[in-house]
């Protein structure tokens, strides 16, 4: 089953106009306001994070804005397994503006079952009634070893979403691996990451490493792990990951963009 749904919206609003409300720029992404998952296909134990622009939203003569958040998630044969009733939410327009990104986390359960799904939203202009809705269809594939809940954040704890990496910044890259196997009840996960430049090159000779070969609780089905990258330099980059299963010989390996910002005015 699902274990958890939860929708969070934070402002980051920018000048424009009034206007009537969209939703734009949908895509899952790999974690909160991460970069852009290249398909919709999810293992067991991953998060489906639904990032999109809310614009046209509308604020009082003292910057609140007042909205609601309705979601439910479908199977492919209609089945709704989660539906959440529109919840009133309120936000402070400090930077002024009509629009703001948001987003909807699905936390897809270890043992849910495999097939299609469908993620929709409807997001309520509470000011003027006007409502939207976003749906988005995405895929659960059968349990394997795999990586899952790839983030990017500030802090080590995963807790601080970083959208926008600058000079001089530190990210943490954080997932887990699930479905892993054991010998005399101990995983043995070898995970290496390297980074490549906008020409393909690696930026470092020696990829960073680790290993994870210590007794983990019987009942922990999904190991975390996590690299840190100073960003010494901008610059486009790509990021990749692999782990292999040293008991059972199984790999896997995830990718993304990274791009690096000048942080000086």
């Amino acid at each position: 089953m699902l274990t958890s749904i939860a929708f969070v919206a934070t402002l980051a609003l920018a000048p424009a106009e009034a206007s009537e409300l969209n939703l734009t720029n949908v895509r899952f992404t790999y974690g909160v306001m991460g970069s852009t998952r290249p398909d919709t296909n999810f293992l067991p134990g991953d998060d489906a994070v639904l990032c999109f622009d809310v614009e046209g939203i509308q604020a009082d003569d003292e910057g609140r804005v007042l909205y609601s958040v309705g979601m439910e998630v479908a199977d492919g044969k209609g089945k709704v397994h989660f539906k959440q009733k529109p919840r009133d939410l309120e936000a402070n327009n400090c930077l002024g503006g009509t629009s703001f990104p948001a987003f909807a986390r699905v936390n897809i359960g270890l043992d849910e079952p495999p097939g299609e799904y469908t993620l929709k939203v409807k997001v309520t202009d509470r000011s003027t009634r006007a409502s939207q809705v976003v749906s988005k269809t995405y895929t659960v594939l059968p349990r394997a070893f795999g990586l899952v809940r790839l983030s990017t954040t500030a802090d080590a704890e995963g807790q601080a979403p970083l959208p926008v990496a600058g000079v001089g910044q530190t990210l943490w890259i954080n997932f887990l691996a699930v479905e892993f196997g054991r010998k005399k009840g101990r995983p043995s996960l070898n995970a290496v990451m390297r980074v490549l430049d906008a020409d393909g090159r690696p930026t470092m000779r020696k990829p960073l490493g680790g290993k994870v070969n210590e007794e983990v609780p019987k009942n922990l089905r999904a190991l975390p792990m996590q690299f840190l990258l100073d960003l010494n330099r901008p610059g486009k980059f790509t990021v990749e990951v692999k782990v292999t299963d040293e008991v059972t010989g199984d790999k896997a390996s995830l990718s993304f963009p990274l791009k690096v910002v000048k942080t000086d005015n």
